[in-house]
C-alpha cells in the first residue's frame, strides 16, 4: 500500500543535530559489525552461491586504559571488543569458519581505520556468534525474499544546512588528507552542532595524539590552528565554534591520547548507540531506533527499509518538483520485502500532479531493491 501525502512544513527555530565520528566508541562498533556482515556475506557467495542468513549485529566495546603524556605515553589495558550474533555456521556438514572471519575482518578495520592503534596489541577482541535461527533462516532461502522482522525504516531529503555541514565537518577533519597534513589530530571527533535561528553554534570534542604535541602550549597552538581551520570551511554561515570544551589549561588538564581515541582509557561503545543510516543522529527529525550495522543485508527490513526509505525520498526530490520528502515503510515478518504493510510518503510544497510520478518512484525501488542488497555487500553504502 503506497500513500501519498502533503508534508507540512518544519521551520523550527532550534535544531540540534550530531554526529558521533569514525574513531568515537558507538562508530568502532558500526563499523566492525558491519564490515563483519560484509566479509561474511561475501564468503557465503563465494563459497555457497547466496548469502546465508546471519545477524552480527550485537557489539560491544569496554574501553582500555592508556596514560598519555605529553611526547609520548602509552596504553597500560587494551580495548577489549564483543562481537556478538548468529550466523549460518554448517552447510551441509561444511564448516563456515565464522569465528575466523569475524576477526580477520575486525582487525583489518582497525588496522585500515585508526592510524595510531596497534590492533594486536592494544585490542583484545572476543568473538561470540552462534548458530543462527532456523525459523529465521528459511526467509532467506526463498526466491521470493521475505521480511524477517516486523519493523519500519524512515527518510527524508534534503538535509538542513546545519545537518549539512555537521557531516562536512567531520568529514573534512577525519580526511586522509587532513590527517596527512595534521598527524596530531586522531579519528576519535564528535560534532554537535546547534541552530538558533539563523545562527550556528559547532562543539566538537577532537582527541589530539600525544605523542605530536610536546608541550602544553603546542597543544594550545594546534587547538588554535583547528579553530583558524573549521572558521574557514563555510564563511557564507553566521558560526561558532569551540572545540575541546572541558580544557582546564591551568592545570594542564587537556584532550590527549594515546591512540587518537577515546577508547583507550574508558569510554565505551555499542553498536546501534550513534548515527542513524544517512551519518546523522537528528531529534528535529523523523528517526529510527534500528541498529543497521551487521544485519544481514538481503531481508533484515531493520537495514534495508532505511536505507529504501533514505533512497526514495532522495529520489523523489531529484526526479520531481518536490522541494521536500519523508518517506515511512512498515514491514511485516515473513511477507515479501517488496511488498510492504505500509508506504508513506509526504512531499512539499504539495501533492498536485506528482502522485503518478513518486508512486512510479516508489514501485521502483521496491522492485530493485537487490541494488542495495549488492551495493551494500560491496562496500558502497554507508550506514553510519
Amino acid at each position: 500500500m503506497i500513500h501519498i501525502g502533503k508534508l507540512v512544513p518544519r521551520n523550527q527555530d532550534v535544531e540540534i543535530v550530531e554526529r558521533k565520528g569514525l574513531g568515537h566508541p558507538d562508530t568502532i562498533c558500526d563499523g566492525i559489525a558491519e564490515t563483519f556482515s560484509r566479509a561474511l556475506s561475501n564468503y557465503y557467495l563465494e563459497n555457497f552461491g547466496t548469502i546465508l542468513h546471519h545477524n552480527v549485529d550485537k557489539g560491544l566495546l569496554i574501553g582500555g586504559e592508556a596514560k598519555p603524556e605529553f611526547g609520548g605515553g602509552e596504553v597500560i589495558s587494551p580495548i577489549t571488543i564483543i562481537i556478538a550474533g548468529r550466523a549460518t555456521k554448517l552447510v551441509e556438514k561444511k564448516v563456515v569458519p565464522v569465528d575466523e572471519i569475524a576477526m580477520k575482518s575486525s582487525l583489518d578495520y582497525l588496522e585500515k581505520n585508526f592510524r595510531n592503534l596497534d590492533p594486536d596489541v592494544d585490542v583484545d577482541i572476543d568473538i561470540r556468534v552462534r548458530q543462527g535461527s532456523a525459523d529465521l533462516s528459511h526467509l532467506i532461502s526463498k526466491h521470493a525474499i521475505l521480511s524477517n522482522d516486523t519493523s519500519f525504516g524512515v527518510g527524508f531529503y534534503p538535509l538542513s544546512k546545519l545537518e549539512t555541514h555537521v557531516l562536512k565537518i567531520e568529514g573534512y577533519l577525519n580526511s586522509d588528507d587532513f590527517h596527512r597534513k595534521n598527524p596530531w589530530l586522531g579519528e576519535d571527533i564528535k560534532v554537535m552542532g546547534l541552530r538558533l535561528g539563523d545562527s550556528f553554534k559547532f562543539t566538537i570534542a577532537a582527541a589530539f595524539v600525544s605523542k605530536y604535541i610536546n608541550s602544553l602550549d603546542t597543544y594550545l597552538d594546534h587547538k588554535e590552528k583547528l579553530l583558524s581551520k573549521l572558521q574557514s570551511l563555510d564563511k557564507t554561515l553566521n558560526a561558532e565554534y569551540f572545540i575541546n570544551t572541558a580544557d582546564d589549561p591551568d592545570e594542564s588538564s587537556v584532550y590527549i591520547t594515546v591512540t587518537g581515541l577515546s577508547a583507550e582509557a574508558g569510554d565505551d561503545g555499542q553498536v546501534g548507540r550513534g548515527n542513524r543510516a544517512n551519518g546523522l543522529i537528528t531529534p528535529n527529525r523523523l528517526m529510527s531506533l534500528e541498529a543497521l550495522a551487521g544485519k544481514n543485508p538481503v531481508n533484515h527490513v531493520g537495514k534495508l527499509y532505511n536505507i529504501l526509505a533514505q533512497r526514495i525520498s532522495e529520489h523523489v526530490v531529484e526526479e520531481t518538483s518536490a522541494e521536500q520528502s519523508e518517506v515511512f515503510i512498515l514491514s511485516q515478518i515473513g511477507k515479501p520485502l517488496n511488498k510492504p504493510q505500509a508506504l508513506n510518503i509526504l512531499i512539499s510544497p504539495d501533492t498536485r500532479n506528482l502522485e503518478n510520478k513518486v508512486e512510479y518512484i516508489a514501485n521502483y525501488w521496491l522492485e530493485n531493491i537487490s541494488d542495495i542488497t549488492n551495493e551494500l555487500v560491496n562496500g558502497k553504502i554507508r550506514i553510519f
